[in-house]
């Protein structure tokens, strides 16, 4: 392993925080807050790289299956991962950097692993938030299984498709009477449920032939062909359309609403939806 000199690489040595609290406190949900209040642009949060509104590089620790997993994932054991991210890291060279962790120590081997930078200034979530605001914090993880990502959910529809995903829009007021809208996301990770989940093909044919049935212009939907990967599907649908419509604008609306209908229901990122008109009626 070669350590970095990151005064050279910079000129000046990147600034490294640290937020400690216990899972479930709201830390990746004050994240994008504290940032801001600190002049900081990237932040480590359960094995992600992230700047700005974007993934630059890292996967969630929130997409694995089971708790161990996670924290396997969060504290980069695995090479590649870490090879990917410390790379990116690298390339990027970002000022400061926000590091989330559930324990000092936790933070501590995240620096280690990257090989940052000593930490400069190490925050308790207690410091920055309320009882109250930890209480509502606690809900949300432990009786709904809900995890916050600090990046808005074009980001995440990816990684996480067939999850549950919210997007959860926050507009604060500033000082000077700027306004500030950012974005995060909520997700339901696998691990936070009793047993897994699936959601059929048979299940999303069957929304789509109903869509279809509604679609103005459509006789019949004579069969759906589904893929389903791990990034997302793609969904094929077959018609019969109606004499004297115009099969491109059918073509056209059914996919918008399949789209809209299918994504909503189940947050599947959906890669491409294909109409072929098998034949006028």
């Amino acid at each position: 392993m070669v350590w970095l000199d990151w005064e050279i690489i910079r000129g000046k040595e990147m600034k490294v925080y640290g937020l400690v609290g216990k899972s479930g406190t709201g830390k990746s949900y004050q994240a994008m807050t504290l940032c801001k209040d600190l002049g900081i642009d990237s932040i480590i949060d359960d094995g992600l790289f992230i700047q700005g509104n974007s993934i630059l590089e890292g996967v969630s620790a929130k997409r694995q299956d089971t708790r161990v997993a996670a924290i396997k994932t969060a504290l980069f054991t695995d090479e590649k991962h870490r090879n990917a991210v410390f790379d990116k890291i690298k390339e990027v060279s970002p000022e400061a950097i926000l590091v989330l962790g559930t324990s000092d120590k936790m933070i501590q081997r995240i620096i280690k692993r990257l090989e940052l930078p000593e930490l400069e200034r190490l925050i308790r979530i207690e410091a920055i938030t309320s009882e109250e605001e930890r209480e509502i914090a606690r809900k949300q993880r432990q009786e709904l299984g809900k995890h916050i990502i600090p990046v808005p959910t074009l980001q995440l529809k990816r990684e996480f498709s067939g999850y549950f995903l919210d997007p959860l829009r926050i507009i604060r007021r500033w000082r000077g009477g700027k306004t500030s809208l950012s974005e995060k996301t909520v997700v339901r990770p696998t691990y936070s449920y009793l047993g897994a989940y699936t959601i059929s093909d048979k299940l999303i044919s069957d929304v789509v032939s109903y869509l279809g049935d509604k679609t103005e212009g459509v006789e019949s939907v004579t069969k759906v062909n589904i893929e389903n990967n791990s990034d997302g599907i793609k969904i094929t649908v077959y018609l019969i359309c109606k004499f004297g419509y115009r099969i491109v604008d059918i073509a056209k609306e059914l996919q918008k609403i399949v789209i809209k209908t299918v994504g909503t229901m189940t947050a599947f990122h959906i890669k491409a939806v294909d109409v072929e008109i098998k034949g006028l009626k």
